[in-house]
């Protein structure tokens, strides 16, 4: 208790910005105070801490190995001293918090619609900041503490992460009508054949679909790979191109007229859409609520339409 007695605890709120932020500027702003004035609690906190904790690394701060190891701790020790003044629950009509949610942007599609409209009906000050990253970048965002919450597909577990299942999901087919066969689908060999479109973050990114044909000793062309679902049905209207995506994604598509849906001919296992953070916000009376709203927008979408 001595070393606290000889520390502004406001040096503490500072940190915790600067670590998430690794930026002065940025934490100033988060901070609501002056740039000189968040500097100069720098270099106080390096003289507390006897480290530079953040330090410039190819035109970018970075946090050094100390800065690392303080992150996970402070986060818990201010997370207990706001429960320790919050005055019972999380008053979500009341409140002005920011969350940081990394989605993709089939998520953004499905979730995001119905997300906001009940935060502008219920919780009207709060606010969202939404970002888009690869499967491995939100796991890694939510261990730095860059976001709050992030709404994926993630096969594999992360070390204190936790994940909560929405909903499970399965793949469907689409292409231009006029493309397919009267019987309006294609056989494995004919699907093989034909060029595809990839949906996914980076060129080269492992994805379910190939992983499933690849373990059967088969392999389809890419024709194609985009970030974006809505530009990847936009192109497939009057082109031999197929597209294989999660289900829910297919439905109101634009320009639908002109596209079916038709099932994969192949056995693909479903798979399940969750949601993640970081063990750390387990028990915070906010993200239990955002949470709890994420999935109560999930139920409402309902079960994805049969073909």
């Amino acid at each position: 208790m001595d070393d606290l007695r000889r520390l502004d605890l406001n040096l503490l709120l500072t940190l915790h910005a600067l670590l998430a932020e690794r930026h002065v500027t940025r934490a100033a702003l988060r901070l609501h105070r002056s740039q000189p004035a968040v500097s100069h609690a720098l270099a106080l906190l390096r003289e507390v801490f006897g480290d530079p904790l953040l330090m410039r690394r190819g035109g970018a701060m970075a946090l050094t190995p100390r800065a690392l190891e303080l992150q996970q701790p402070l986060e818990s020790a201010l997370g207990q001293l706001n429960a320790l003044l919050r005055k019972g629950a999380f008053d979500a009509a009341q409140s002005t918090h920011r969350f940081r949610i990394a989605m993709s942007d089939y998520a953004a599609h499905l979730i995001l619609p119905a997300l906001a409209g009940r935060l502008r009906r219920t919780a009207p000050g709060v606010d969202l900041a939404i970002s888009q990253s690869s499967r491995e970048a939100m796991l890694a965002q939510l261990a730095d503490g860059e976001i709050d919450l992030a709404l994926g597909v993630f096969p594999q577990e992360a070390d204190d992460t936790v994940f909560e299942t929405l909903f499970e999901e399965s793949f469907v087919s689409i292409a231009d009508k006029r493309s397919l066969p009267p019987r309006g689908q294609l056989t494995l060999g004919e699907w093989l054949q034909r060029p595809h479109v990839l949906v996914a973050t980076k060129p080269d990114a492992e994805n379910e679909i190939d992983a499933a044909l690849a373990s059967k000793g088969m392999r389809r062309r890419i024709a194609l790979v985009l970030p974006h679902w809505q530009a990847a049905t936009e192109v497939l209207a009057e082109t031999d191109l197929v597209l294989t995506v999660a289900r829910r994604t297919s439905e109101n598509m634009p320009g639908h007229r002109a596209l079916k849906r038709f099932a994969v001919p192949f056995e693909l296992p479903h798979f399940p859409f969750r949601q993640a953070w970081h063990a750390r916000r387990d028990s915070n009376a906010a993200h239990v609520w955002l949470r709890a709203l994420v999935q109560a927008c999930c139920v409402r979408t309902g079960p994805a339409r049969p073909l």
